[in-house]
């Protein structure tokens, strides 16, 4: 008797990693296994412009990608260029790349971004930022920001081994554009860390601590011990997590010896002392995950650390179909052994609106995702909200699908507020990207639009008024 075999939406198989090879590509016909799997190799060979770029792939791609890229360098990028080899390798894995296969790509799409991708209607949401989740107003000591009640984000150092075209906080990581003039931290390095230590020995509130930058992978590994070991020492810091896209953008990083003695001994005082230690990585798309990936996250898992979890973006053209999410989920799960955990709606920094989706499409997808992987890793789509932080893209409060303005509520206060306001009670927005929306929507935001922004302008403003407020009362 047959057996009838259900179509499904989605059609699982399992797909063994491989490593694209790299000498597919001209300027690295001669780099050696040995070369290749060399952290000081891959930073040593980092792409940091259009001439190497050029001489990795010669005339494989048309001057006119090159052209497209200077222009978007000069005109339009937030980050400026930096890919390592291992990174770069991933575009295009399967084949020699030409130029309309190098255009389509995911990987590139995010990470070589060029002017023709960009918006020309809308290149930016008249409500971008370029510190859209307003991180820098909540530091309560210089690069560590407090926003949610039990955690905060440390960051350590501002600078990546690899720099994302969509990058979230791209005003302060990364070498200045021509479009954007980065802040600088203030304080020597260590007197940074010095103060984040010293505010978190007094404040026994704190319980979680996301160590991030920029990525610790660019921190001297003895100086990231060094502060781990310190936050190991508080009492009421029971969870800690490493965030660095090096581990699939620069996995040899990971590999090295002096790393994997390091996180044996953190992961064994964390054990000791009751304390969760993660890695949490970025990964956006199933080819950037290879057998060197899934090399890095297992031998962080057999170094004993507790998980090593992934925080995908969600961007159009990259990995906004549920095949491409599910592909990339299992590809993480089954063969890296890393947990699916989020995905972010990407922010509303500047020139960012052709990667941005609708906060409806992301609940599409997440719809779409559900039933195929165990529960412990579906990954969420999440929506950060200014103000409010991360929200589950179906608790939103009141959606204004006709202008793309969708309402959020939040039960807990951020850093910058109070007892006494009103932040429990009333609603903030984010917004869908307006190319998106049906002609009356369009319609309203080039008539109306800047009547509205006024108003959510003067809200914000009168949070950080209360806030300000409130700190001269305390001093006083």
């Amino acid at each position: 008797m047959s057996q009838h075999v259900q179509e499904q939406p989605y059609d699982y198989r399992a797909r063994p990693l491989r490593e694209p090879d790299w000498t597919r590509l001209p300027g690295w016909r001669d780099v050696s296994p040995a070369e290749w799997e060399s952290a000081q190799w891959q930073r040593a060979h980092c792409v940091k412009n259009v001439k190497q770029l050029r001489s990795v792939l010669g005339d494989l791609v048309a001057e006119e990608f090159y052209a497209d890229l200077e222009r978007d360098q000069a005109e339009r990028a937030t980050m400026s260029m930096l890919l390592p080899p291992q990174m770069l390798n991933t575009m295009v894995p399967d084949e020699v790349p030409g130029t309309e296969a190098f255009y389509a790509d995911p990987v590139r799409r995010y990470m070589l971004p060029v002017f023709s991708d960009r918006r020309t209607d809308w290149p930016s949401h008249p409500r971008a930022s370029r510190d859209s989740l307003h991180e820098h107003e909540m530091w309560v000591a210089e690069g560590l920001t407090h926003r949610y009640p039990t955690k905060v984000l440390a960051e350590l150092l501002p600078t990546c081994p690899q720099y994302c075209g969509h990058c979230t906080r791209m005003d302060l990581v990364g070498n200045s554009t021509p479009q954007v003039d980065k802040l600088r931290f203030s304080l020597r390095p260590q007197g940074r860390l010095d103060a984040m230590l010293d505010y978190l020995r007094t404040h026994p509130g704190v319980r979680d601590v996301v160590v991030s930058g920029g990525d610790v992978a660019n921190l001297p590994w003895p100086r990231l011990e060094a502060f781990v070991a310190a936050l190991l020492e508080i009492e009421n810091i029971r969870d800690i997590r490493l965030a660095s896209k090096a581990l699939m953008g620069l996995p040899q990083h990971w590999l090295q010896d002096e790393v994997r003695a390091g996180m044996e001994r953190l992961a064994a005082t964390a054990r000791s002392r009751g304390v969760m230690l993660a890695i949490h990585t970025h990964v956006n798309a199933a080819q950037s995950v290879t057998p060197l990936v899934a090399r890095a996250a297992k031998e962080m898992l057999a170094a004993g650390v507790r998980d090593v979890r992934n925080q995908g973006v969600l961007m159009r053209g990259v990995n906004d179909t549920p095949g491409r999410l599910l592909d990339l989920c299992f590809a993480l799960l089954d063969e890296a052994t890393i947990t699916p955990y989020y995905f972010y709606m990407c922010d509303m920094i500047p020139f960012s609106e052709h990667w941005r989706v609708s906060v409806r499409e992301a609940q599409r997808l997440q719809h779409a995702i559900l039933g195929y992987l165990p529960g412990f890793a579906t990954p969420r789509i999440v929506c950060d909200v200014p103000y409010v932080g991360k929200r589950w893209v179906h608790q939103v409060a009141d959606y204004d699908e006709v202008r793309g303005i969708s309402y959020w509520k939040k039960n807990y206060r951020t850093g910058i507020e109070r007892a006494g306001d009103d932040a429990l009670d009333r609603t903030y927005e984010y917004y869908d990207p307006i190319d998106v929306l049906p002609e009356q929507g369009r319609a309203w935001w080039r008539d109306q639009g800047d009547d509205h922004l006024r108003l959510a302008a003067q809200q914000a403003e009168a949070s950080r008024d209360e806030a300000r407020r409130q700190v001269l009362l305390d001093t006083h």
